[in-house]
């Protein structure tokens, strides 16, 4: 029989194990791209048609360009570029948007599923679904695609189509916004309390503790291991991620568009399992890494 004092303390670990166990529940990337619906994907067509026009309502290019300089976009992938030395390759830009990238190299391609876009464009630009491109196999030596992914409805299949458009040794550089959050569409973080009724305020009082390292290390180290686990036994392993519910209405902050939530574990282990090399991963610590603001960068082996 345990002494008295040992009581609590055994009582207090049952009690955070049953939480972890519930946490991670709750946060297992159970979706795949044969649950997206085809009505997604029209309306973040008909959304970004209207972020890219000239009129520019929702102030999605302000908003997406100042996010750019903070995240130093342009110098992570010239550093990409010098590094692999792909100044003279022919490029892709998966997502090209306002095409802010495209002179970073001689050869470049832009793809976007908005045709507002096309006026950003003095090289060549083609309108079209990052999910079916136009392109031949193996026709890049490198593709990169900056904070898109997140926002198409089925991922894996543009990630199929991102490695079938790239050549066997080619690279690329893979950043999209990382763990979205469900919070992100309603603006919780951003709105005051008032805005909300008071179901609303509790979930946006709860933001920051689901915001901290150690919430969400209590659910991604576990299903990363779980993950991985099950990657070695399946190869290739097919991409899990989260689902998320996008407002096209109201574009209260960085994200608030996404339809997925990707993991850079999770997504580092769909290139593995098909034989392709990561460039910046580092083994079992990586179980660990907080890689929300790292991109992937990965070199493809066919």
């Amino acid at each position: 029989m345990l002494p008295p004092f040992q009581k609590p303390a055994w009582t207090t670990v049952v009690g955070f194990t049953l939480l972890a166990i519930a946490n991670v529940a709750f946060h297992w990337p159970s979706d795949q791209d044969r649950n997206a619906g085809p009505w997604l994907e029209r309306a973040s067509k008909e959304f970004y048609a209207q972020a890219y026009s000239p009129a520019d309502e929702l102030r999605y290019q302000q908003i997406a360009a100042a996010a750019a300089q903070d995240a130093h976009i342009v110098p992570l992938v010239k550093d990409f570029v010098q590094r692999f030395k792909l100044e003279q390759s022919r490029v892709l830009d998966v997502g090209a948007g306002r095409g802010y990238l495209q002179d970073i190299v001689q050869d470049y391609t832009g793809l976007d599923i908005s045709s507002t876009a096309r006026p950003f464009f003095h090289k060549r630009f083609v309108e079209a679904s990052a999910t079916s491109m136009p392109f031949r196999d193996n026709e890049f030596d490198a593709v990169w695609s900056i904070w898109v992914l997140e926002h198409i409805p089925e991922p894996e299949k543009a990630l199929s189509e991102i490695r079938r458009v790239t050549k066997s040794g080619g690279y690329l550089f893979l950043y999209p916004a990382w763990n979205c959050t469900p919070w992100a569409a309603p603006g919780y973080e951003v709105r005051p309390y008032s805005a909300f009724g008071w179901k609303q305020k509790l979930i946006k009082a709860s933001v920051p503790a689901q915001n901290s390292l150690l919430f969400k290390a209590s659910y991604f180290v576990p299903i990363r291991v779980v993950r991985r686990l099950f990657a070695f036994q399946a190869s290739p392993t097919m991409l899990h991620y989260s689902r998320l519910e996008p407002n096209y209405a109201h574009y209260w902050t960085n994200d608030s568009d996404a339809v997925v939530s990707l993991d850079w574990y999770e997504t580092m282990l769909w290139f593995t399992s098909r034989g392709d090399e990561c460039l910046n991963c580092s083994g079992w610590p990586d179980l660990l890494r907080r890689a929300s603001l790292a991109p992937l960068i990965v070199r493809v082996r066919k």
